[in-house]
């Protein structure tokens, strides 16, 4: 069984293997949750002090080395407590990348989230201390009654092994709800207020929305292009040479014909044209064969070998369909341009909630997920509530993931 496991998985039923092993899991945890009250405790000190002290200037190298291992401890409980709950508590510190060494602390007093790492080593190294303690203290409390018991036995080792049974059994109810409790106070501490939360979702939908606008409106600039250059241009073309032609078909029917012949093939072309703006809009492939056969038709002209494992059976609305097919073939684009792989693949799934895909490649790696390509999928997938990730060490491998939030 997994140490971090979430706490769903403890059987709360009958006594067996299963159930004793997940409530010794769950000590084992409340225990190193107690071992780290202590630097916890001893961060929250550093850290108060280092606000009044910081107008005499000592307090700005305190909250340097403070406020950092603050935020790398609080990251631990963040990923045990995430784990233990089966959902992820988010870090979403203010960026100080671009100030200096002073203007840092400066930084850190306007951030929420560096106050709310305050509150989390202050409730570790206290009430979080005397949750977590209870668990291992309980489970070693039959330990000297049992020596006891076997040292001196009579009348008193009777009432001292039901004195340890007893604290057995609260250990058994008790550990899996006290455990859990000190997980959710933590994601209350550490992820924030619903407020909060609200009002960054807001944020996200505003920045969204400015960003879907401005690839819409690029996205219709593209498409008057290529009407004006291509189809538009052809069709008058076609005017014009009719209208030629219609002067010329009585004085000289041969010259007549041949324009016409040459608007047909003119039309044709021009047919193309528009052909291949709608291709641009929604690939006709994707309304015949949907997500899965699309990318598999698209990865077939690919220079590098493209292993496609796409488990999307039912069809998805034709946005999202579109989004997640330009977004893949953007990324097998710059496999070829730039990885120098000699293989790849396309994975993907759709849970019934949410459309995950996976673009990977054995190139050299070292993508950066700020160029233009990928920004440009990020912000496509924006609109839809969904997010990029690009796993891209330099040496490679390199796989980029898509989810994008599609209930039905």
């Amino acid at each position: 069984m997994r140490l971090l496991a979430p706490i769903a998985s403890v059987r709360p039923g009958p006594i067996d293997t299963h159930a004793v092993v997940g409530r010794l899991r769950l000590t084992l945890l409340s225990a190193g949750y107690a071992l780290a009250a202590a630097p916890a405790l001893a961060l929250a000190i550093v850290l108060v002090l280092s606000v009044p002290l910081g107008l005499i200037s000592v307090g700005f190298p305190l909250a340097l080395a403070a406020v950092p291992a603050a935020a790398a401890l609080a990251g631990v409980h963040r990923r045990v407590s995430g784990a233990l709950l089966g959902a992820e508590i988010p870090a979403r510190y203010a960026d100080t990348s671009d100030r200096g060494l002073l203007g840092r602390p400066v930084r850190w007093l306007r951030d929420g989230a560096r106050w709310r790492d305050v509150a989390f080593v202050w409730f570790s190294g206290t009430g979080g201390l005397a949750m977590s303690l209870l668990p291992p203290v309980l489970l070693a409390a039959p330990v000297p009654y049992v020596v006891a018991s076997i040292v001196d036995p009579g009348w008193l080792s009777v009432l001292l092994l039901g004195a340890g049974g007893l604290a057995l059994l609260v250990w058994w109810i008790i550990t899996p709800p006290l455990v859990r409790a000190r997980a959710l106070a933590e994601r209350a501490i550490l992820g924030g207020s619903r407020l909060a939360e609200l009002e960054r979702r807001v944020e996200q939908v505003t920045e969204s929305r400015s960003e879907t606008l401005d690839l819409s409106a690029a996205e219709i600039r593209r498409i008057e292009r290529d009407l004006h250059d291509g189809a538009q241009a052809r069709m008058a073309a076609v005017g014009m040479t009719v209208g030629l032609a219609g002067k010329l078909v009585r004085s000289n029917p041969d010259a007549a014909t041949a324009l016409l012949d040459e608007a047909r093939q003119t039309t044709l072309d021009a047919l193309d044209d528009l052909r291949s703006v709608v291709r641009g809009i929604h690939p006709p492939v994707l309304a015949d064969r949907g997500l899965a056969g699309a990318i598999e038709a698209l990865a077939l002209p690919i220079p590098v070998p493209v292993t496609v494992s796409v488990t999307v059976t039912e069809r998805l609305p034709d946005p999202v369909e579109s989004a997640a097919y330009f977004a893949v073939a953007e990324c097998l684009t710059n496999t070829v341009k730039h990885s120098a792989a000699t293989r790849a693949y396309v994975r993907g799934s759709y849970d019934g909630t949410r459309l995950r895909l996976a673009v990977g490649d054995d190139g050299h790696g070292g993508a950066d997920p700020t160029g233009s390509g990928l920004t440009g999928i990020a912000r496509r997938l924006a609109a839809f509530d969904g997010t990029l990730t690009v796993d891209s060490p330099p040496g490679g491998p390199t796989v980029v993931t898509l989810e994008i939030p599609c209930p039905t």
